[in-house]
C-alpha cells in the first residue's frame, strides 16, 4: 500500500502514480531480476494524451521498459471525439482483432481502437508508451485478451481489489474512508502488471 499525496488531476496521472510504479520496478530488478517484464501493459494512455505523453510514456522512459497504453475510454484530444462518426467506426469492428486508427486533427496517428474480443462491443484504445511500435502494441494487447480487458490488467485489477477488501476489512476501515487515502497495492496494481509473457 502507498499513500497518495498528489491530487487527481486529469492529464497528470503520471505525476500521481508513476513514482510508486518506478520504485516497484526497481525493487523487482533488485530482488527478482529473472522476473523483469519484457513489456508492461499500463491501464492508461501513452501518446494518446493531451500533451502526447501519458502515464505509459512516463513509466517507460523512467524504467527503460517497453510500455503499452491500454485505455477503456477514448481520451478526446487533438480533435478526436466520441461522436456519431466514431460510433459508426466502432460498429464496423466485426471481430476480435479488428482495428481503426485514431487520427487527430493534426494528422498524427495517436493510437488504434481495437475490438479486443469477438464478444466485446466496446473497443480498447491502444497507444504507444515507450520502445514499441503501434502495430506490435496492438497485436500484443489483442493476444492478451480472453475477455475485453487484457488479462494481465484484468487479473491485476481483480487481485488488487480482493487484497484491498481483505486488508481494509481486517483493519475495520469503512468503504467511505478508502476512496483516496490509499492506492491499490503495488504488487498487483490495475494500472500496471509486470508479466514476463502476455
Amino acid at each position: 500500500m502507498v499513500g497518495l499525496k498528489a491530487p487527481y488531476v486529469s492529464g497528470f496521472l503520471a505525476f500521481r502514480e508513476v513514482p510508486f510504479l518506478v520504485e516497484l520496478v526497481q525493487r523487482l530488478q533488485e530482488k527478482e531480476p529473472d522476473l523483469m517484464p519484457q513489456v508492461v501493459l499500463v491501464d492508461g494512455n501513452g501518446v494518446l494524451h493531451q500533451r502526447g505523453f501519458g502515464v505509459a510514456c512516463h513509466l517507460g522512459v523512467l524504467t527503460e521498459l517497453p510500455c503499452i497504453g491500454v485505455a477503456k475510454k477514448l481520451l478526446q484530444v487533438d480533435g478526436l471525439e466520441n461522436n456519431a462518426l466514431h460510433k459508426e467506426k466502432i460498429v464496423l469492428l466485426q471481430a476480435g482483432g479488428d482495428t481503426f486508427p485514431l487520427i487527430g486533427s493534426s494528422g498524427t496517428v495517436l493510437g488504434m481502437a481495437l475490438r479486443s474480443h469477438d464478444h466485446s462491443t466496446k473497443p480498447l484504445y491502444v497507444s504507444v508508451g515507450h520502445r514499441i511500435s503501434l502495430e506490435v502494441a496492438v497485436r500484443l494487447t489483442h493476444h492478451c485478451c480472453r475477455f475485453r480487458i487484457p488479462e494481465p490488467i484484468r487479473q491485476a485489477d481483480i487481485r488488487s481489489r480482493e487484497y484491498i477488501r481483505r486488508t481494509l476489512g481486517q483493519l475495520g476501515v469503512a468503504p467511505a474512508q478508502r476512496k483516496d487515502s490509499l492506492l491499490l497495492p503495488r504488487t498487483t496494481s490495475p494500472r500496471m502488471i509486470l508479466p514476463t509473457v502476455c
